[in-house]
């Protein structure tokens, strides 16, 4: 691997070498990802809502129900992939973490599902 000039000593690449190129190692951002998720999550319900209430004879209620579940679903995994590959081959443990970020997004959609009738 070809390093910036001032990086790396000989010719290979140590693993603090590429920490600064890099800034920040990428299985301290479980942070961000499970913002993120919760942002994408939001991002949904607030277009399906959208749907709902502003465009109802274009957009009937049932089909942004169905919308947000698979929606829903879609990122749930993303975010449960995202989370387990950024934290492959180290020792934290973010298990707890993910089922309760999941579990409240699956709560809150059943619930909006339920009770939001455009």
């Amino acid at each position: 691997m070809t390093l910036p000039k001032g990086f790396g000593s000989g010719g290979g690449a140590s693993s603090s070498d590429v920490n600064k190129m890099i800034g920040r190692r990428v299985e301290n951002m479980t942070g961000i990802v499970t913002l993120s998720f919760i942002a994408a999550w939001l991002s949904t319900f607030g277009g399906t809502a959208v749907g709902y209430y502003y465009y109802p004879w274009a957009y009937p209620a049932q089909s942004g129900h169905f919308a947000f579940i698979v929606l829903s679903i879609i990122e749930a995994i993303g975010y449960i992939f995202a989370v387990k590959v950024n934290e492959e081959g180290t020792s934290k443990k973010s298990n707890g973490l993910i089922a309760g970020v999941v579990g409240v997004i699956a709560v809150a959609t059943v619930l909006i599902v339920t009770f939001v009738n455009g």
